[in-house]
C-alpha cells in the first residue's frame, strides 16, 4: 500500500499496570512527517490488522513517534499483539499522522481532563503547550496508583501556574468533579477530554453551554451501539456487486465476508478510517466521528458501524 511510513521498534517501556509505551523510528533513518499535538497514527499489525494509536511525544520531535498501548485481553488482538509478540528491532508499516484532536490556535488557557489510556493524546498537548509558554491545567483520573501511566513526567511538567490534580480511585481520592472543572473554567479558556464514554458524556453534558468550537473531544471507544439488524443491501458502484447485510452483520462485516477491500481500523466508528461516500440511500448513524452537520448531509457513512435506513445503500466502492 503506498504512502505507508516504514518503521523500526527501538524501545519499549513499561509505563503503569497493563500499559506500555513504544517508540518507534524510522527504519530508513529519514525524518518523519510531522504531526501536531492530538495526532494519532495508525498501525498495520500482522493478519491484517489496523489499529489507531495517538502519539505522546512532543511534536518537535521529527526522529521518533511514541505511542503508548493498554492490554485489553477481550479486545480484538491488537493490544494482545502488542503486549505479547512485538520486539525491539522488528518493523511494521504506519499511516502518516492524522488529527482529529488538535490544539485550537488561541492563547486562552486550556484545560485538560483525562481518563486512563486517555492520558496519551493529553500528553502530547501539555508538551506542546509548556514549550510554547502557554497556561494550562490537567485533571488526570485513573483506577488507581499502578495503573496511571507518565504520573513522574505530568509532575514534571506542571507547576503554580499549571497546575495537576490526580483522581486515583484506589487510593481513596475523591473522583473528578467535571461539571465543577468545567463549570470553573477560566472565561475564553478551551476544554479537552479524552477517557473513557462515561467521562466524556459527562464532560459534554457540562459544556453543553458553551460555544462547540471551545470544547474538544476524542473518543477511543464508541459511545453508541454498532448497527447490526442487516435485512438490507450494499451496492458498490464501481463494480455493481450487490452485497447483503444479514442479522448480526456490520456493513464491514459483510465487506469483509465477500473480499472487498476496505481501509478500516477502530470497528467502533471513532477514527474515522472506514470513511466512505454514500452515492445513494439514507445511512443509520452509529459513529462518534462525523459533526452533526455531516451526519444530517447523509452523503458518507463510517461503515464499521453504522447501518442503513433505506432497503438499497449504494457506496463509492
Amino acid at each position: 500500500m503506498s504512502g505507508l511510513l516504514n518503521l523500526r521498534l527501538r524501545q519499549i517501556r513499561w509505563e503503569a499496570e497493563g500499559i506500555c509505551s513504544y517508540e518507534f523510528v524510522p527504519a530508513a533513518g529519514r525524518a518523519l512527517p510531522a504531526f501536531t499535538a492530538g495526532a494519532h497514527v495508525d498501525l498495520h499489525l500482522p493478519e491484517q490488522r489496523i489499529r489507531s494509536y495517538s502519539l505522546l511525544n512532543d511534536p518537535a520531535e521529527t526522529h521518533r513517534y511514541v505511542v503508548a498501548v493498554q492490554r485489553d485481553e477481550q479486545g480484538r488482538g491488537g493490544s494482545e499483539w502488542m503486549h505479547t509478540a512485538l520486539r525491539v528491532g522488528q518493523r511494521l508499516q504506519a499511516s502518516p499522522p492524522v488529527n482529529d484532536f488538535a490544539l485550537a490556535d488561541s492563547d486562552a488557557p486550556a484545560v485538560l481532563i483525562a481518563g486512563g489510556i486517555g492520558i496519551t493524546p493529553i500528553l502530547s498537548m501539555l508538551k506542546q503547550l509548556d514549550r510554547q509558554g502557554r497556561r494550562w491545567s490537567l485533571h488526570y483520573a485513573a483506577r488507581s496508583a499502578e495503573s496511571a501511566a507518565f504520573v513522574d513526567e505530568l509532575k514534571t511538567l506542571a507547576s503554580a501556574a499549571n497546575p495537576l490534580q490526580l483522581s486515583l480511585s484506589g487510593s481513596g481520592a475523591e473522583r473528578l468533579d467535571i461539571a465543577g472543572i468545567v463549570g470553573q473554567a477560566p472565561p475564553e479558556s478551551h476544554l479537552y477530554c479524552c477517557g473513557p464514554a462515561r467521562m466524556i458524556d459527562a464532560f459534554l453534558a457540562a459544556g453543553a453551554a458553551l460555544p462547540a468550537q471551545r470544547v474538544h473531544v476524542e473518543r477511543f471507544a464508541a459511545g453508541n451501539e454498532a448497527a447490526t439488524a442487516g435485512g438490507f443491501e450494499v451496492v458498490l458502484q464501481r463494480s455493481g456487486q450487490r452485497v447483503p447485510v444479514l442479522a448480526g452483520q456490520t456493513i464491514l462485516d459483510a465487506l469483509l465476508d465477500r473480499n472487498v477491500s476496505v481501509q478500516y481500523a477502530c470497528s467502533s466508528g471513532v477514527c474515522g478510517t472506514c470513511r466512505t461516500r454514500v452515492v445513494d440511500g439514507t445511512p443509520d448513524h452509529r459513529d462518534d466521528y462525523l459533526a452533526d452537520d455531516e451526519k444530517a448531509a447523509n452523503d458518507c457513512i463510517m461503515v464499521c458501524c453504522s447501518g442503513s435506513k433505506s432497503a438499497t445503500l449504494v457506496l463509492d466502492l
